[in-house]
């Protein structure tokens, strides 16, 4: 059956979407069914399979339709709160089938959809671009690579709404909250930059208002990107995002908004594990490689944490993954340390986390400017700054979170930028 056909009344919990999902990579096999009603098309038993099946890039699931008299249910009813539009937890009722429980042994690659679309690069809308251009390139890069070690980048900053990575995120939450018919018609959202530039985007190419909460250590004149898109911007006194969130769930509570706080919302951590972590892979498997290490950076910890539990699901400790932070008292544009509170580290299992400093992060953006002819972030610049620290060997995968023409005054100011030009006579 196809899965954009099932009307879904309960939320499964974020770890059980995972073990069915880390089953599916390891065994490719689908062994049981999902169980739905046959007049309404609601799903009454298998929220985490089909959640999990979603994240592998099914279209289809197997599916067994069943009719009044033919199941029983104990606690909540899910088909009444699928007539009321309402979502119920999936442990407040369980469904038991009069009869011979069905199984099924299907192969998950004949329930597959593409995860993208290729072509002419021709697009009826921006967000058709961003999501029609996926997967983002991978590129072997000079820099680092030689006397037993290549390093190939995965370039984030071809998304087109906040040119890097916090594309997915907002894109995915703010989907996320449109579907489950709770988006209203304003968001609030801390950011450092990224993810709010996103929003941002996505807000006007909407039609609602956005009101992004900035810390003090954002970059100074990125309040001109937000007021050119549309957002209401406000600065707070606080260093870190994380700690403006009482403040902006006040405020939205007020006003009548909703937070889809990027820190705490599983659309962030899922996106990543659905497209960017199986693009990696699928990109690797073209260029012939296998990955003996891939690093990334920490800030919400999405998108390494969803990168990390899909190469263990699927290669193992074969692969190692390596988080990058902050050395302790400095600060990193994007990048926060682990003590701050990540949700889905806990999934990661990574085998190491370094620290970087802001000399090290520019010294990383200097060198990959000279030697690859790309000017990287901040954060992109600590990742290849960790690489080199380590001194790893093989195949090496790294993310670039975004380009670094946002951090002009940063640049200049790190890498002696404001030099009076020479005058030629």
């Amino acid at each position: 059956m196809e899965i954009d056909g099932l009307r879904r009344p309960a939320r499964p919990a974020l770890e059980s979407v995972l073990g069915r999902y880390s089953a599916l990579m390891r065994t490719g096999r689908v062994t049981e069914p999902l169980i739905a009603h046959s007049g309404t098309g609601t799903l009454l038993r298998g929220f985490a399979l089909l959640e999990a099946l979603e994240l592998a890039h099914a279209v289809r699931a197997p599916t067994v339709l069943v009719d009044d008299g033919e199941f029983e249910v104990v606690g909540e009813d899910p088909l009444r709160a699928a007539r009321e539009g309402r979502i119920i937890d999936e442990g407040s009722f369980s469904i038991s089938i009069r009869g011979e429980e069905p199984t099924v042994d299907v192969p998950l690659s004949e329930l597959l959809g593409s995860p993208g679309s290729a072509g002419r690069r021709v697009y009826s809308s921006t967000l058709d671009l961003m999501l029609g251009d996926w997967p983002t390139p991978l590129v072997r890069l000079r820099f680092g690579s030689g006397a037993g070690r290549e390093v190939w980048a995965k370039l984030e900053w071809y998304n087109p709404f906040s040119l890097s990575v916090k594309d997915r995120t907002a894109w995915a939450m703010v989907a996320d909250a449109a579907r489950r018919g709770c988006l209203g018609g304003a968001i609030y959202e801390a950011s450092s930059a990224n993810t709010g530039l996103a929003l941002s985007a996505l807000s006007g190419v909407m039609g609602i208002s956005c009101r992004i909460y900035l810390p003090s250590t954002a970059a100074e004149g990125v309040d001109a990107y937000f007021s050119a898109m549309g957002a209401e911007i406000v600065r707070g006194p606080e260093p870190l995002t994380v700690r403006m969130l009482g403040r902006v769930m006040g405020e939205a509570a007020r006003d009548g908004a909703v937070v889809l706080n990027q820190f705490e919302n599983d659309a962030n951590f899922k996106v990543h594990l659905k497209y960017t972590a199986r693009e990696l892979r699928e990109q690797l498997e073209a260029a012939g490689r296998r990955p003996d290490y891939i690093v990334g950076a920490l800030g919400t910890s999405g998108h390494m944490s969803a990168i990390s539990f899909y190469f263990k699901s699927v290669l193992g400790d074969s692969v190692r993954t390596i988080g990058v932070q902050p050395a302790p008292g400095t600060s990193i544009p994007g990048m926060r340390r682990v003590e701050t509170g990540m949700k889905w580290l806990r999934f990661a299992s990574l085998d190491g986390i370094v620290d970087v400093t802001p000399e090290e992060a520019m010294d990383g953006v200097r060198s990959v400017a000279r030697s690859d002819g790309i000017l990287v972030g901040p954060s992109s610049g600590a990742v290849l700054a960790a690489v080199t620290k380590l001194d790893l060997k093989g195949t090496i995968a790294v993310v670039m979170p975004d380009s670094g023409f946002k951090y002009g005054g940063l640049l200049a100011s790190a890498l002696g930028g404001a030099r009076s030009a020479a005058r030629i006579p």
